[in-house]
């Protein structure tokens, strides 16, 4: 039973030896009264389990003694977890104190909302907070071609993104979700789909709760960090495996969440980028042919996924297709009140 007012935070670590000490003290110096942390090792080797044992005492830690992907890890801790609230968290993600507050302040305006995020600024891999902030991520879209990206991105954080806002999803490096919406929209007891196994999983979880008629508010106050490791424009530098998880993903997503009427919408600009991702396959990325492969062996089951999502969809092709655009789309949300006059505050004063 999920307790009122509680949120889980669930880590999922792999040899995350440089960030999960960092990340883990600063959610247990949290403002927020109510939170258990919940972390999973996927067999690390680098470290990583020495740190975490110096935390069994104010978390709850599970050792795998195999590496069963980000998606199922972090089904494995959420079935662990007891809150009406799960944070999942990457272990290179630095909150900052108030973090889980101003996302349970905004979990309050909307019942329909499943998904809260925060301002996520961008941070090295030595964790030492920059000078000049950028923006990692205030949420996530799709384009037409079905590339899904981080709103704002690598953009100079100079005050803006100041609003609540309803975004269409969330990155699940540091996103808040609704044990209602996780019980709603998982398919057959997994809420992350484990044969993403990693990259794209909170895209598809954003995808299957926009057509399941849940929402994802993005909460200007919430702030913290994140080392990107993966970009637009650095595939080459990316593990082999990365790659062909992300073309693996690319159409697994499709298969199950998209509708004949929002495909016909976008046919042209999704077959641009088909050709663009095959061909780069086939002549440079040899690798990630393996993702084709995948696909064709497990294709019935991934139809029978589909099957139960299109089954139990609440909105229509014209709601869904309102998202797809080349520029980030998202819609004014309430916010809570005190949080509300606070950014209209700050709004005025960096337009003195």
């Amino acid at each position: 039973m999920a307790h009122s007012g509680l949120v889980s935070v669930t880590v999922v670590t792999y040899n995350s030896g440089r960030f999960i000490r960092r990340c883990l003290e600063s959610v247990l110096a949290q403002q927020y009264p109510a939170v258990e942390i919940i972390v999973v090792d996927n067999a690390s080797t680098d470290g990583t389990t020495d740190i975490l044992e110096q935390f069994e005492d104010r978390c709850q830690i599970v050792y795998n003694q195999e590496n069963i992907g980000f998606a199922a890890a972090q089904n494995q801790a959420i079935r662990l977890s007891s809150g009406e609230w799960v944070l999942t968290l990457n272990p290179d993600v630095l909150l900052l104190a108030d973090f889980i507050g101003s996302l349970m302040a905004a979990s309050t305006v909307d019942k329909k909302a499943g998904t809260i995020c925060g301002k996520l600024l961008a941070i090295p891999s030595n964790f030492d907070i920059p000078d000049q902030d950028r923006v990692d991520s205030t949420g996530i879209y799709f384009t037409p071609m079905l590339r899904h990206l981080d709103r704002g991105s690598q953009e100079i954080d100079n005050g803006h993104y100041l609003r609540h806002e309803y975004v269409f999803g969330a990155t699940a490096a540091a996103a808040l979700y609704r044990r209602k919406m996780i019980d709603d929209i998982s398919i057959d007891g997994e809420f992350f789909d484990p044969d993403f196994f990693v990259y794209r999983e909170d895209a598809d979880v954003a995808w299957r709760a926009q057509l399941l008629g849940w929402r994802c508010i993005y909460s200007p106050l919430a702030r913290g960090y994140h080392v990107r490791s993966v970009l637009p424009g650095n595939r080459r530098a990316l593990p082999a495996a990365i790659n062909m998880h992300s073309v693996k993903n690319r159409f697994l997503m499709r298969i199950k969440n998209i509708t004949p009427n929002v495909y016909l919408r976008n046919w042209l600009s999704i077959t641009a980028r088909d050709f663009l991702v095959l061909s780069c396959c086939l002549l440079r990325e040899h690798g990630s042919l393996k993702a084709f492969s995948y696909l064709a062996g497990n294709f019935k089951r991934v139809l029978a996924k589909r099957r139960q999502i299109m089954e139990r969809k609440r909105v229509s092709d014209e709601y869904i297709a309102s998202w797809f655009s080349y520029r980030p789309t998202s819609l004014p949300a309430p916010g809570p009140p005190k949080v509300a006059s606070r950014v209209v505050t700050r709004v005025r004063a960096a337009s003195r």
